[in-house]
């Protein structure tokens, strides 16, 4: 690897303006990092959003093709960086594995990146918890008038996947206040969202003052700032907001700052880290969290509705094996030539070119090439991604080549993002919330209603009392376009089931709860923690397994 110090400078940075975390990652402090308005004046790179089609259990690789563009663009003759979410502890020892991309195209060092990288979720699940123990505190000890056990509204977390801890009765035995309770996983946390989405320590400290963490009997929010913890909080996280300075595997940089999980959470990476990237490299390339209507929706319509740089094109990650799945082929089958089930699961590749090309940008479609691809199957996916509107198609052999396999992506994607985009949203920040759910049922998931839960719609009519009119994060299933796993390719005519919403005022959004949706995973039969481990030479192993 290059010494941190040179991947700086790609970036415009002296190693005054880095803190160095060992000899391979380094912290950019916030005033290395230029305003909005100093990256508006001096222009500003152009930003490539990664995408996919809806996720199927074989994996689709869009890490692996987010990294090897990167590395393309370099080969191309361009100066790239890259931004990339961290990954959280529960896939890595849970059933995914690793997400630092994979083969010749991944981000360095892996491992560290994958375990703890500089602490940040750490600090994250340190904060989050305080809040809770604090406001635990306040309530047990009578403080706020009205605010009683029963009104908490905010649950811990925790980055294991640990499904004992769904739902919990804390304060037993007169130790607290006694209530039923439950855990999310780390990165859904509302601190986690803060977090990406701040632009600063004064934007960090006005979004948790804001965090509401439950209500008084007359149904009025009790507040972070009214329990007295930002101060502690903003101590803790004072570090975490500052993003992370790591490299490909072939050199080039690679901000990893903020949370995964695009189905229960925004699932982006940090406005701060785009922020300075733009500024700096020529092609910056990002993702969002699995498929077009999860990740890159929630990319668009949170993280760029609240400052985040606008995207000039888009990248579509597919896979034949993962069309093949979306057209019925079994999972063990998929490995088997099957030009039929393509051409069924080509519905759901339109449908991501579909929703790229609704936001106003302009989408690449990359193949993520394995070696049972036929041409034939290949064939039918070019032609059918060109008449839905990509503006090229392209194989993709990142993961086996590194850069040199991704050299014809890298010239696409330039051809496009040079064109630039023309942004838009799906709906207005006006709209209530029933109306932008509704509008997103109808024009996202293809559903023919929405069925609302019990008070649900009481509820979303009380977060407008308040001033919360803030966008939609939907959370449902990454493994449909609908709110049922079982529904593959692109269902229509589905209801859209509403279970749940939650309010994240610090985090300026509305958190639904679509369908039998889980905030906090569990370990799989077989989790991948029972093949991570320190060799005889001290070198972690297992990590990046699947």
């Amino acid at each position: 690897m290059r010494p941190i110090a040179d991947v700086a400078s790609d970036l415009g940075l002296s190693a005054n303006d880095i803190e160095l975390y060992g000899r391979d990652m380094a912290k950019i402090p916030l005033d290395s990092i230029p305003s909005n308005s100093a990256v508006a004046g001096n222009g500003r790179g152009k930003l490539i959003v990664v995408t996919a089609i809806t996720p199927t259990p074989a994996g689709e690789g869009k890490s692996t093709t987010a990294v090897g563009l990167v590395q393309g663009l370099a080969k191309i003759g361009k100066r790239p960086a890259l931004t990339i979410r961290q990954p959280s502890l529960g896939p890595v020892f849970g059933q995914k594995g690793g997400g630092t991309g994979g083969g010749r195209a991944t981000v360095q060092p892996a491992e560290e990146i994958n375990l703890h990288l500089t602490g940040d979720f750490h600090a994250i699940e340190s904060a989050h918890n305080l809040l809770s123990a604090m406001t635990d505190n306040v309530v047990y000890r009578h403080q706020i008038d009205g605010f009683e056990a029963d009104g908490i509204t905010w649950r811990r977390v925790t980055d294991a996947e640990d499904r004992a801890l769904r739902n919990v009765a804390v304060g037993l035995n007169g130790d607290g206040p006694m209530r039923q309770t439950g855990f999310d996983i780390s990165a859904a946390s509302e601190i986690m969202a803060i977090l990406a989405l701040a632009d600063g320590y004064e934007d960090l400290r006005d979004r948790l003052s804001k965090v509401v963490v439950g209500w008084t009997r007359d149904r009025t929010p009790v507040s972070a700032e009214q329990i007295g913890a930002v101060g502690s909080m903003m101590a803790l996280l004072r570090d975490a907001l500052k993003p992370n300075l790591c490299q490909t595997l072939e050199g080039q940089p690679a901000l990893v700052h903020m949370g995964p999980f695009g189905n229960i959470a925004h699932g982006c990476s940090s406005i701060l880290a785009d922020r300075l990237a733009v500024a700096s490299a020529e092609y910056v390339v990002t993702e969002a969290g699995f498929g077009a209507d999860l990740g890159f929706e929630k990319f668009m319509d949170i993280k760029v509705r609240q400052g985040g740089p606008e995207p000039d094109a888009a990248v579509v990650v597919c896979t034949v094996r993962g069309l093949k799945y979306h057209g019925g082929a079994a999972l063990k089958e998929l490995a088997v030539p099957d030009a039929d089930a393509v051409n069924t699961g080509l519905a759901n590749l339109r449908n991501a070119i579909r929703i790229v090309n609704m936001f106003g940008l302009q989408a690449v479609v990359a193949i993520n090439r394995f070696p049972e691809d036929t041409r034939e199957e290949l064939k039918a996916v070019k032609s059918a991604a060109v008449e839905a509107g990509a503006q090229a198609v392209v194989e993709a052999n990142g993961f086996a080549e590194g850069g040199d396999g991704m050299k014809e992506l890298a010239e696409a994607v330039v051809a496009v993002a040079d064109r630039g985009s023309n942004v838009s949203f799906i709906y207005q920040e006006e709209d209530s919330i029933i109306d932008k759910v509704e509008l997103m049922a109808d024009r996202l998931y293809g559903a023919e209603r929405v069925q609302w839960g019990r008070m649900t719609r009481t509820t979303a009519r009380r977060f407008e009392a308040n001033g919360w009119n803030f966008p939609i994060c939907m959370a449902k299933t990454h493994l449909s376009v609908s709110a049922d796993a079982r529904l593959r390719n692109v269902p229509a005519g589905h209801v859209f089931p509403i279970q749940e919403l939650r309010v994240s005022a610090g985090a300026r959004q509305i958190v639904t709860l679509a369908g039998d949706i889980m905030t906090l995973p569990g370990l799989p039969s077989r989790p991948n923690a029972l093949d991570i481990d320190l060799d005889e030479n001290g070198q972690i192993v297992g990590v990046l397994g699947t």
